[in-house]
């Protein structure tokens, strides 16, 4: 059993915590097609229950760290891997829900060599 006590990062030591009442205009809710069809959405920052192990390739890994990045330094969006593979997952579950057959998912899955 390890002796390391385990501490909150930075990012959550300080991230906001409150909306801001010095904004001039409110922020616009985001509109109805920024959700996925079928009902379907990330599950965002909360205890997670279940976990799984997945492994990557090594060029997987620096493409899921060059996108987090990518949010960062494009979007203004900070979030860690986990949360940009949750989000993906409800993307392709919504779109499997939505096209059936003729989902990505199910299109990618059956190219030869996968």
């Amino acid at each position: 059993m390890s002796r390391r006590v385990a501490l909150p990062g930075a990012a959550e030591l300080f991230r906001t915590t409150v909306p801001r009442t010095d904004q001039a205009d409110p922020p616009e809710p985001e509109p109805a097609a920024a959700q996925p069809a079928g009902g379907r959405s990330g599950s965002g920052r909360r205890k997670h229950d279940s976990k799984i192990t997945v492994y990557v390739s090594d060029e997987e890994l620096l493409g899921l760290e060059q996108a987090r990045l990518a949010l960062r330094a494009d979007h203004g969006i900070a979030v860690d891997r986990g949360r940009v593979v949750r989000e993906a997952v409800a993307v392709v579950l919504a779109d499997l829900d939505r096209n059936g057959a003729d989902s990505v998912l199910v299109r990618r899955l059956q190219e030869p060599g996968e």
